[in-house]
C-alpha cells in the first residue's frame, strides 16, 4: 500500500469518528430539547395559575419588579458557557411567551412599527406582546391613561441629543407613573432597495437620524440631499419607491421592509443610546435595585435649587441626571427633572422626599422603578 493510501485511510477514519462523535452529541442535544420543552410548558401552567388568582384579587397584570428578579436570578446563577447577555435575551422570551398566555401585554409606543422605539419594546418585553404604535408621545400617554394599553414607551432623552421636551411636558402633566426604563443602543444604517452607495443621491430619515449622522454623511455623500421623514420607517418606505434614494435607520428597519444595508453603524458617535420610560398607572414595588424619578419647581429666591438639591446630597442620594424645563403656566420659572438611586420606599429616601416637599413651591414623584442597563460596559 502507498503512503498516500495509507493516509487517505487515516483520514477516513478520522472523518468517521468525528461523524459519530457528532451525532452522539446531537442526540444528547435532542434528549436536552425535549428536556427543556417539558419544562417550558411546566413554567407556563404556573404562569397560567398565577394569572387565575391575580384576576381573582385584582392584583395588577404585569408585574415589573417580579420580572426584574427573574433576569436578575438567572444571571446571578449563570456559570457559562452561554453569556450574560444571550440568557438575557433567551428569558426575556419566555418570560414574554408565559405573560401572553395570562394575558397579551398591550403596548403603546411612539410608531410606525420598525423604529427604535419598536426596538425598545421588543427588547424589554419580548416578541410575545401586543403592539400598539401610536402617532405622537402624546397619544401614547393617552393610550395607557384610559386603559387601552397596560403600558407605555417613550423616549425620555437621547445620550446625543438630550431630553425629549414633549415626553418632560406630558410627564409634568400626566398622573402615569415610570415603572421602568430601557437603555437601546442606536445604531444607525444607511438602507436602499438596491445599488450601491455610489448611486445614491437623497437620503431621508427622521431629523433627529440625519443629525446623528451629519458627519459621516458629508463625509461619504458630499452630493446627496438630506431629506427630512416623519420617522425611520417612513424613510425607508419613501426609499422603496425611488431610484437613486436611501434611507438612515435601524437594522429592524431594514428588515422590516426587505432593504439592502449598504453601510452599518453610520452614527458619529459610537455609544449614541436613547432611554426609554416604561408608563403604567400602578406604582411599581421596590427590587433592590431602584431608581426614582422626581420633579420639582423651586422657590424663586436665591440658593433654593441649591437647598433643593441638597435635601437629596444629604441622605447620600446619588443622582443620575437633572435637567430644567420652563414651566407653562409662570413665564421664566422652570421644573427640575431629576432622577436618583434609590426607591422612594427607603427610608432615607421618604425622609429627602418629605423635607424636600416642605421647602419647594411643588414636588411630584413620578415613580420608582428598576434601573435598567445602560450597556456602555458591553
Amino acid at each position: 500500500m502507498s503512503q498516500a493510501s495509507a493516509d487517505q485511510l487515516q483520514a477516513n477514519g478520522v472523518i468517521d469518528m468525528s461523524k459519530q462523535q457528532i451525532g452522539e452529541h446531537r442526540e444528547q442535544i435532542d434528549a436536552i430539547d425535549l428536556q427543556i420543552l417539558g419544562l417550558l410548558n411546566q413554567r407556563a401552567r404556573h404562569a397560567l395559575a398565577i394569572a387565575r388568582f391575580k384576576g381573582a384579587g385584582n392584583l395588577p397584570e404585569f408585574a415589573p419588579e417580579r420580572e426584574k428578579a427573574v433576569l436578575k436570578g438567572i444571571i446571578e446563577a449563570n456559570r457559562g458557557p452561554l453569556p450574560d447577555a444571550a440568557l438575557k435575551v433567551i428569558f426575556t422570551e419566555v418570560i414574554s411567551a408565559c405573560r401572553s398566555l395570562q394575558r397579551p401585554l398591550k403596548v403603546a409606543f411612539l410608531g410606525p412599527e420598525a423604529t427604535f422605539s419598536h426596538q425598545a419594546v421588543l427588547q424589554h418585553f419580548g416578541s410575545s406582546c401586543e403592539l400598539a404604535p401610536q402617532a405622537t408621545i402624546i397619544d401614547v400617554f393617552d393610550e395607557v391613561e384610559r386603559g387601552h394599553s397596560q403600558v407605555g414607551v417613550v423616549p425620555v432623552e437621547n445620550s446625543s441629543e438630550g431630553g425629549v421636551s414633549v415626553t418632560l411636558d406630558q410627564l409634568l402633566a400626566s398622573g402615569l407613573k415610570v415603572c421602568g426604563e430601557v437603555y437601546s443602543r442606536v445604531s444607525q444604517m444607511l438602507m436602499a432597495g438596491g445599488g450601491s452607495l455610489e448611486e445614491v443621491r437623497k437620503v431621508y430619515s427622521h431629523p433627529q437620524a440625519l443629525s446623528q449622522c451629519r458627519a459621516w454623511l458629508r463625509r461619504n455623500l458630499p452630493k446627496a440631499a438630506l431629506l427630512e421623514a416623519s420617522s425611520t420607517a417612513a424613510a425607508a418606505r419613501q426609499t422603496l419607491e425611488e431610484p437613486g434614494a436611501a434611507a438612515v435607520g435601524g437594522e429592524l428597519t431594514a428588515r422590516h421592509y426587505g432593504l439592502h444595508i449598504l453601510a452599518k453603524e453610520i452614527q458619529d458617535n459610537p455609544l449614541n443610546t436613547t432611554r426609554f420610560f416604561v408608563l403604567c398607572r400602578e406604582a411599581c414595588p421596590p427590587t433592590g435595585g431602584d431608581k426614582t424619578s422626581i420633579i420639582f419647581v423651586a422657590a424663586h429666591k436665591p440658593g433654593s435649587l441649591y437647598d433643593a438639591l441638597g435635601y437629596l446630597s444629604e441622605r447620600g442620594l446619588n443622582l443620575t441626571r437633572i435637567e430644567s424645563r420652563p414651566t407653562k403656566d409662570r413665564p421664566w420659572e422652570y421644573a427640575f427633572f431629576v432622577d436618583f438611586e434609590g426607591h422612594q420606599s427607603d427610608p432615607s429616601v421618604a425622609e429627602a422626599l418629605a423635607e424636600l416637599a416642605a421647602n419647594v413651591d411643588s414636588l411630584k414623584v413620578l415613580g420608582s422603578y428598576p434601573q435598567g442597563e445602560t450597556g456602555l460596559a458591553s
